[in-house]
């Protein structure tokens, strides 16, 4: 395993989900890790499972003046990882169904929010000629998926992000990669299957079953393996400016 002793890792979206199974990951590889979201409660069960070498600060990554908070909180910090995790899946309908301030909500959280963090941390990398920033972006930036406009065209816009930043800090010595998990089993795809269900007018099952065939190994991928993803990212130290594809051969 990649050992990451003495280094610091924010991760947004820490307090659940893929950004506490990431935080995991960068923990057992030795890392000194802060859990960043907007639910103080869930965030501090991850730390208190993690233990030492973990603490929890509480951030919108939507908002300019929360993140600025943040970065003044985390002044005299030597953050070299940061990993844009927090994102949220918006409505699951007809583009034409779809309301103004949904799709704005979801540009707000995914892209902006992932802009934020970047502007905030990056000139402290940039002084320090290294570090590693890591977008979580999705596959489904990358294929078509109907009736989640809003959410695939903000992941396309985070791997987007990630190849022009790359070439911004590349030279200073900081890499810039996007890793885009496909389907992961969770609480948030049983959401999304759900909505498909009622949608179609078909079963549960079967709204999963049609969704992850598509996968060459039909099925999904877990939330550990996205960690361990992370983890053989920040191994290769020769790789910036990549997308990473996690799916499981969903777009294979």
């Amino acid at each position: 395993m990649t050992d990451l002793t003495g280094r610091t890792a924010v991760i947004t979206g820490g307090g659940s989900g893929l950004g506490a199974a990431i935080a995991r990951a960068l923990h057992a590889a030795g890392a000194h890790v802060i859990v960043v979201g907007r639910d103080a409660e869930k965030l501090g069960r991850v730390v208190d499972e993690l233990g030492p070498r973990a603490r929890a600060l509480t951030c919108d990554v939507a908002d300019a003046a929360s993140v600025d908070e943040l970065r003044a909180r985390l002044d005299g910090t030597e953050v070299s990882i940061l990993v844009n995790n927090a994102g949220i899946p918006g409505p699951v309908a007809a583009l034409t169904d779809i309301d103004v301030d949904d799709w704005d909500e979801v540009f707000a959280v995914n892209v902006r929010g992932t802009f934020l963090l970047c502007k905030a941390l990056l000139p402290g990398m940039v002084a320090r000629g290294e570090g590693d920033v890591i977008n979580v972006a999705s596959v489904s930036g990358k294929r078509p998926l109907a009736h989640r406009t809003p959410y695939c065209a903000s992941k396309i816009a985070v791997i987007g992000l990630t190849s022009t930043l790359a070439f911004e800090v590349g030279p200073a010595g900081v890499r810039v990669n996007s890793l885009s998990p496909g389907p992961v089993q969770g609480p948030r795809m049983e959401r999304n299957f759900r909505l498909e269900a009622e949608r179609s007018g078909t079963s549960v099952d079967d709204a999963e079953h049609a969704f992850v065939s598509r996968a060459a190994l039909g099925r999904m991928v877990t939330e550990h393996e996205v960690g361990a993803a992370v983890i053989a990212m920040l191994g290769m130290p020769g790789m910036c400016g990549a997308d990473i594809d996690l799916s499981a051969g969903m777009v294979a």
